[in-house]
């Protein structure tokens, strides 16, 4: 029986050793400032519109992962949401100057009156606050 076990741990361990040797990729997930952002003057209800936007790209590291989006109500808040390598010993990151990107999504005007409010995220001011790029879109009867 000690045998058995002795066998088993000895193959438990040499199963759980790895050979590979090669570097991990280790990745965060950081908010990004929408730069600008191109939004319809007016819009009615049930049809879908092309809402384009941009942002500065900090790092080759930084690769577009998701859209933050969140609706309250007819409030809409947008930024980016980055997917970040962690520079390691085959990552390499440099910076950026400049490297603005460029993206769209579709939104559907459900509401039937009234007004949306898109609010594009551009960061904090100095006192730590959320600044944001305001569109007031009312909607056509």
């Amino acid at each position: 029986m000690k045998k058995l076990i002795f066998f088993g741990l000895i193959i438990a361990a040499f199963w759980s050793c790895s050979i590979d040797d090669s570097p991990k990729e280790v990745f965060l997930l950081e908010i990004l400032p929408i730069e600008s952002a191109s939004v319809p003057t007016e819009m009615s209800f049930g049809e879908t519109y092309t809402i384009n936007y941009s942002y500065l790209k900090p790092t080759t590291c930084h690769t577009f992962n998701d859209l933050y989006y969140i609706a309250e109500n007819n409030v809409r808040t947008v930024a980016v949401i980055s997917k970040v390598l962690i520079a390691n010993e085959g990552i390499i990151c440099q910076a950026l100057t400049n490297e603005l990107e460029e993206r769209s999504f579709s939104f559907v005007a459900n509401n039937r009156e009234g007004t949306y409010v898109f609010k594009f995220w551009q960061g904090e001011d100095d006192n730590g606050q959320d600044t944001y790029l305001i569109y007031e879109v009312p909607i056509r009867q």
